[in-house]
Order: C-alpha cells, then sequence, then structure tokens
C-alpha cells in the first residue's frame, strides 16, 4: 500500500505520529509519504534551517515529505491561529492534487480539523479512502481552551467536524469516551476504532546527552514535560508548589518545554517568590529521554473539564514507558489507566491542595516504593500501549478500507 499522512505538524516539530510512525509502517512494507507544513510549532516561529517557500520537497530517514506553505503562528490570538489552520488547508488541498500520486489510502491527523477537510477533498478528487486520527474533539477543544466562544462559529465548525465524519472511511479515536461522546452525536459505532496512542519509545530509550539539567539541590524532582498551554493548567500546579514549599516538602517541580501559558506561569512564580518551581527550555525530543529517566516522578495535569475527562494526554504513555511513578491530575480515561496500572496516584484536577497533597504521598514513600510504581507503569505500557500494538492495528484498519 501507498499511504499518505497529511498533518500539520512532523519533524522537527514534537509530534507522535510523525516520523516514527511513518517509519513503522514502512518497515511493515508500505509505502509512505508526509504532507505538511514548514516547521513551527509550538513557538510560532519557523525553524532554524526552513523557509517558507511554495513548496518544498525534502527526505529525512528515507521518508519523502512534501511541505507546504502556511501562516506561522501558535500565540493566544484567535484570528492568528484560524490563519494557521486554514492558510495550510488551503495548501496543502492544492499541493496535495498537484504533488502527490498513487496513493492507495489518507491517514489525517486531527487537529486541526482543517486537516481532516483537506483529506476529505483530496480524497474525493483522487477518489481514495481516508482515515482521520481524531486526538482533540473539535468544537469541544475550542471552547475548553477558550480558544473561540463565538456560538456561531463554533456551529460551523460543528457542521464541519459532522461533514468529515460522514465522508471519512473510519475514525480512529484515542479513548473510550472518545468513541462514547462521537456515537452520542450519530456517527456509527462501526466506524469508530479505539487505538491508544503510543510515545517515541526509540527517542525515550536510546536518549542523546542533554545539557539542560535537573535542578541538584538534594530534593526529589517533579517533572512536567511537553506543551505548556493554557488547557494545562499551570496555575493550580503553582498554587500546589507554593503550599509544598510552605510545608517544606522536599520536592521541586520541573516543567521542560514551551508554549503559550509559560511566561505567565513565570510571572506568577516569582509574584510567590517559589523557589521549589524550575522552568526548563524545550529540548530536542532524543533529549526528553534524557530528563525522564533521571526525574524522580512524573506529572500530568489538565484543568477540570467534561472533555478532558475522555482526553489521554499524549505525555501519559511517554511517562508510563519511562518507568517512573506519576501524579495523575486528570479525570477519567487517563486517570483509569494509571489506577490499572498502579503507577501512581490520582488527583481531581485544577485542585491545588489535592494535587499538594498527592505529591506529598509520594515524596513521603521509600525509594522502593516508588521504584515499584515505575516498575508496574513500563509492564503496562509495553504490553498495552506499545507502538508495535498500534501500528499493527492502523495497517489493519487501512488494509479493510482500501
Amino acid at each position: 500500500m501507498k499511504i499518505l499522512l497529511l498533518t500539520q505538524w512532523f519533524e522537527p516539530e514534537p509530534t507522535f505520529k510523525g516520523l516514527l510512525f511513518a517509519k513503522a509502517l514502512r518497515d511493515k512494507g508500505h509505502i509512505v509519504e508526509v504532507l505538511t507544513g514548514f516547521p513551527n510549532y509550538p513557538g510560532g516561529k519557523v525553524y532554524d534551517g526552513y523557509k517558507i517557500t511554495l513548496y518544498q520537497k525534502e527526505v529525512i530517514d528515507g521518508i519523502v515529505i512534501h511541505r507546504v506553505p502556511l501562516y506561522p503562528s501558535h500565540d493566544s490570538s484567535a484570528l492568528k491561529r484560524i490563519a494557521n489552520y486554514l492558510s495550510f488547508a488551503v495548501s496543502s488541498t492544492i499541493l496535495g492534487i498537484m504533488k502527490t500520486r498513487n496513493i492507495d489510502v489518507i491517514y489525517s491527523y486531527h487537529p486541526p480539523l482543517t486537516t481532516s477537510l483537506s483529506a476529505s477533498v483530496l480524497s474525493l478528487f483522487k477518489r481514495i479512502p481516508f482515515v482521520v486520527d481524531i486526538q482533540d474533539l473539535w468544537p469541544d477543544t475550542l471552547t475548553a481552551t477558550g480558544m473561540v466562544n463565538n456560538q456561531r462559529v463554533l456551529g460551523l465548525v460543528s457542521k464541519v467536524c459532522s461533514f468529515v465524519y460522514k465522508r471519512a472511511s473510519k475514525i480512529v479515536v484515542l479513548s473510550p469516551g472518545f468513541k462514547e461522546k462521537l456515537i452520542s452525536r450519530g456517527v456509527p459505532e462501526d466506524k469508530i476504532e479505539v487505538i491508544y496512542n503510543w510515545c517515541n519509545e526509540s527517542a525515550l530509550n536510546h536518549s542523546e546527552e542533554c545539557k539542560v539539567k535537573l535542578p541538584e539541590n538534594d530534593k526529589l524532582n517533579l517533572l512536567f514535560a511537553g506543551n505548556l498551554g493554557l488547557a494545562q493548567g499551570l496555575p493550580a500546579i503553582i498554587e500546589a508548589a507554593e503550599k509544598l514549599q510552605k510545608e517544606d516538602c522536599q520536592v521541586n517541580i520541573v516543567f521542560l518545554g514551551d508554549g503559550v501559558a509559560k511566561d505567565a506561569a513565570i510571572s506568577l512564580v516569582k509574584e510567590k517568590a517559589l523557589e521549589n518551581v524550575f522552568f526548563l527550555p524545550r529540548v530536542p525530543m532524543a533529549q526528553v529521554g534524557t530528563l525522564l529517566s533521571v526525574s524522580d516522578m512524573l506529572l500530568v495535569h489538565l484543568n477540570d473539564n467534561e472533555l478532558f475527562r475522555i482526553t489521554i494526554p499524549s505525555r501519559t504513555q511517554a511517562n508510563l514507558a519511562m518507568g517512573k511513578p506519576i501524579v495523575m491530575g486528570v479525570s477519567g480515561d487517563a486517570a483509569e489507566l494509571v489506577q490499572e496500572s498502579g503507577a501512581g496516584v490520582i488527583c481531581t484536577p485544577n485542585d491545588p491542595s489535592e494535587l499538594a497533597e498527592a505529591i506529598s504521598g509520594l515524596v513521603s514513600l521509600s525509594n522502593e516504593e516508588r521504584l515499584l510504581m515505575g516498575k508496574k507503569a513500563k509492564e503496562f505500557y509495553y504490553k498495552n500501549l506499545s507502538l508495535e500494538n498500534g501500528v499493527k492495528k492502523f495497517i489493519k484498519i487501512f488494509e479493510e478500507v482500501k
């Protein structure tokens, strides 16, 4: 089969359904090409070594990549974000028609929804099926993050979603909760498949030396790695850190990465004069594993929202695979994974007191008890959520719709 991966974000941008997925499909005997934009996520600035042009073809690790122009932006401005999404949708549709040949099936990564809209047009034009992989439910995510509140706009987004769901040959979702939600909206149950996300296992297990270091002050390090956006509820984490500092809990709260909420979080830490909170810059994925592996505990947190109760944040899989105790500040499907695995502790999201208590509880355990939690986490990941398991399920779907 020749498979086209249509995704707005791809390497060198941080994405777990990017090059890793493409190479895994290729290694199973399939031909894979990628249609994507010029790298600018998550900072909204074009990466060094790239310049936006009308079209660029490159090859990374043997995978052909078609890069098309887009308006680079990923800040809190709704208008700029919309321009970012729409510009890629238009250019990927036009250049996808012109530059891709002999495709058997299109895989569309959503978000943003506009990428799947592009896939539906390409599918129609080239008379081939497409499979949409839903990582965020729209318009739910738009309202949950506060990005869009205009009811007319949300209504339009909902109609586009219905169009995409109807046109797609199969819909893949990341959790049982997502599937139930789509069924409640009229999507046929037999059209939806649940495939849990995996993490970049090779990058995490074969990490590069990293110049960025965790604090070395004889305290345990709790690491929160990934996008520092509005949905991650950073103010609640910082309030929990304030409580822990007052209690003289021997733990550092360490944020690794960038995002639209980072500057405000840094200002809040300075305002509260916290000495137990640290911010580290974004590092390449190959170096993230180095920092995860030397941390003592890992944190997953999202704001309390109905949508997030059926969401499994991508850092969950990476944290499980690293074999570290997890503080899970997310309700619902993600919490159930941690509970089922015995990999850590669960607390109510956006509740600083409960989060502080959960962190303090892990700190109070013996090193052996934390190591046992980590061992359970790793075993659960490789048994249930691994790349190998996920790719086999995707290939089965692609062969079914071809």
